[in-house]
């Protein structure tokens, strides 16, 4: 079965002068439609920046990206976001919400740049409200609701042009435990029910345990997945007892 993203052999190196930092060291990784993966690792071991390569932020200095069986790897800056449009949703800790829209205009925003009647766009954008639980806030303005209601604001913007990928960067970095849990129960829902791919980056192992796969990174590399590594310490500490 052909991967829906498919990474082989990625690196990436930030070059200043005579200065060469590798962020990113020959990085392969394959994702399934419907797949929830966690990205994990300390600061500074690249997780950012393979997120940023895998929705088209930024583009790999060798290796090759392949989305849904397109390349886009050589694609230019007009063309990689005429894509992120299309196919990636986006879900970040500081939330990047238009303080001056309502919770409506703010997840109406990315379907302004399709050819979209209005009713459409209110139909898409009252739909994806809803299943975030907002019906009730489309009116208000992000000074209006709480940093968990803004998250799933968020979410609602991320889902509404139906993306092939939801691209999440510390989704609940900034939450409470309560709002956390709604925000990962909102993920279950995206992923288990609606078979959405979501790709995430956390320091939360509590968040992490709820991806159906853990990816760890380690300077620039994927180490060993660490469900399993955990898993295997476990039996042997069984074996020992």
């Amino acid at each position: 079965m052909s991967a829906l993203l498919d990474i082989s052999h990625v690196s990436k190196i930030y070059r200043k002068g005579e200065i060469e930092t590798r962020v990113l060291e020959d990085i392969n990784l394959r994702v399934q439609g419907g797949d929830f993966i966690a990205l994990m690792g300390p600061s500074g071991s690249g997780k950012s920046t393979l997120l940023n390569i895998i929705s088209g932020l930024d583009t790999p200095t060798t290796g090759e990206v392949v989305v849904n069986g397109r390349n886009i790897t050589g694609l230019s800056e007009s063309a990689l976001s005429a894509w992120r449009l299309e196919h990636v949703g986006f879900i970040f800790q500081q939330y990047h919400l238009m303080p001056v829209l309502t919770a409506f205009e703010n997840v109406e925003l990315p379907l302004l740049l399709f050819n979209l009647g209005r009713s459409e766009r209110k139909s898409l954008a009252e739909a994806a409200l809803s299943i975030v639980g907002l019906e009730d806030r489309t009116g208000y303005y992000p000074r209006q609701l709480s940093g968990g209601q803004q998250q799933r604001v968020c979410i609602a913007r991320a889902i509404v042009t139906d993306p092939l990928i939801i691209i999440a960067d510390e989704p609940t970095g900034n939450l409470d435990y309560d709002s956390t849990n709604e925000v990962l129960a909102l993920f279950d829902t995206l992923n288990q029910d609606l078979g959405k791919t979501i790709i995430m980056v956390t320091h939360d192992p509590h968040a992490a345990e709820r991806a159906g796969d853990i990816r760890y990174l380690q300077k620039g590399l994927i180490v060993e997945n660490e469900r399993d590594k955990r898993f295997r310490s476990d039996d042997l500490e069984a074996s020992h007892r």
